[in-house]
C-alpha cells in the first residue's frame, strides 16, 4: 500500500497547532501526611504563551502527573494577560520592577539583536509572551514559581507603549506664521 503525500500515519491528516505553546517549570512530588502512611500527590508549575503578547502562570497538584499537568494548564489560562508590545523591537517599553513575596524582578528593554538575557522562570515567561530583547535581573528568592509570578506581576506594571503616527507629529510640530511688522 503506498503512502498518501510523503506522510505517515493517521491517513495524511495534518495536526494542527494548539493555541498556546507551554513549558514546564516545576514539577515536584507533595507529600500529606495521613493516621496510615504519607500520601503522595504531584505539584506542577506551567507557564503559557501564544509569543505575540499573552502569557500565563499557572500552578496545580493532582493525584498523577498529567492530572497536575492539566490543571495547571486550565489555572494558568485563568491567570492569561496581555503586554502590549513595541511592534519594531519586540520588546518591553521601559523599564519596571516587581516584588511578589522575597522574590524581586527587574526588567529592562533591550536594544534591537541584544536578545534575551535572562536566567529560569524570567527566561521562560519572557520567551513565551515574545519578547526579543529584554534585560533581567532576578533579585532575593530564587523560587522559580514566586520569580514567574513577580515577572508577570511587573509586565502588568507596563504602560501601554507611545505610538507615532503622522497625525500625532504634525499636531507636536509648532507652525511659525510671518507677521509683517506695522511701521
Amino acid at each position: 500500500m503506498a503512502k498518501q503525500d510523503g506522510r505517515k500515519g493517521k491517513g495524511g491528516m495534518r495536526r494542527e497547532r494548539p493555541e498556546f505553546e507551554q513549558k514546564m517549570l516545576d514539577l515536584r512530588r507533595v507529600t500529606r501526611v495521613v493516621k496510615g502512611g504519607r500520601r503522595f500527590r504531584f505539584r506542577a508549575t506551567l507557564i503559557i504563551g501564544n509569543r505575540k503578547g499573552k502569557v500565563g502562570v499557572g500552578v496545580s497538584k493532582g493525584s498523577d502527573v498529567s492530572d497536575a499537568i492539566q490543571k495547571a494548564y486550565n489555572d494558568a489560562k485563568k491567570n492569561m494577560i496581555t503586554v502590549t508590545l513595541d511592534p519594531e523591537t519586540m520588546t518591553i517599553p521601559h523599564a519596571v520592577n516587581a516584588k511578589l513575596g522575597s522574590a524581586k524582578v527587574l526588567l529592562k528593554p533591550g536594544f534591537k539583536g541584544q536578545g534575551v538575557i535572562a536566567g529560569g522562570a524570567v527566561r521562560a515567561v519572557v520567551d513565551l509572551l515574545g519578547v526579543k530583547d529584554i534585560v533581567s535581573k532576578s533579585l532575593g528568592a530564587s523560587n522559580p514559581l514566586n520569580v514567574a509570578r513577580a515577572t508577570v506581576k511587573a509586565l502588568e506594571g507596563l504602560k501601554a507603549p507611545k505610538v507615532k503616527t503622522a497625525v500625532a507629529a504634525a499636531e507636536t510640530t509648532p507652525v511659525v506664521a510671518a507677521v509683517p511688522v506695522a511701521k
